[in-house]
């Protein structure tokens, strides 16, 4: 199967799940994005390592690197393998003296664990066909409030899925679901714009 290379685009508040967080992810040379839902701790820990921070002591995903190294294994990739029921599913590319290892693990601690090793992401060519959206214009790295994620705490379960339709987009019709589309693209309204485009493969798998 394809794998498509992705970089971390997008980081914030998720608008539809309290105390949860957008992370958009985007093919590199492309514009389609992928957006996961992930929890206030991956979040955070993200955040951490992007900003290039030093917590005063480590973090989880900090100490899986410094075991790791301490036994000489290198985690090369990411790989965002399946996605079942809205779920992504994803698993760590290691090497130990050229021996290949995968480890299954969630999306939002996977890229926690990347980030800290500089591996590359992937993901397959369907699960980005399936699940992405198509942004429009120029796009770039936003980081949203990211004094208040790196200065988050809190650690609630990762809820990594693609946005469900909701009622109030089930009476509009196509063209202004289109519209509304757009509209939630040129804003970067990323996980906006899942749900409705969501809606309107419905529909259209309905025809």
């Amino acid at each position: 199967m394809k794998k498509v290379k992705l970089d971390i685009v997008g980081l914030s508040y998720s608008q539809t799940q309290s105390g949860a967080y957008a992370l958009v992810l985007g093919e590199v040379n492309g514009r389609r994005r992928l957006p996961i839902i992930i929890g206030a701790f991956e979040a955070q820990a993200i955040a951490i390592e992007i900003e290039k921070m030093s917590p005063t002591r480590p973090l989880t995903h900090d100490l899986f690197k410094s075991f790791a190294q301490a036994y000489e294994v290198d985690i090369t990739e990411v790989l965002i393998y399946n996605l079942v029921d809205g779920v992504f599913f994803a698993k760590l590319m290691c090497n130990k003296n050229g021996e290949q290892i995968e480890i299954d693990a969630r999306t939002s601690d996977a890229i926690a664990i990347a980030v800290r090793f500089n591996a590359v992401i992937y993901t397959y060519e369907f699960i980005l066909a399936s699940a992405g959206i198509v942004i429009e214009g120029n796009d770039f790295l936003f980081l949203e409030n990211m004094e208040g994620i790196t200065g988050s705490g809190s650690s609630t379960e990762e809820v990594a899925q693609t946005p469900t339709p909701v009622s109030g987009y089930q009476n509009l019709s196509i063209d202004e679901l289109n519209n509304k589309l757009q509209k939630a693209l040129e804003e970067e309204a990323y996980e906006k714009a899942a749900r409705i485009r969501d809606e309107i493969n419905r529909r259209n798998a309905g025809k």
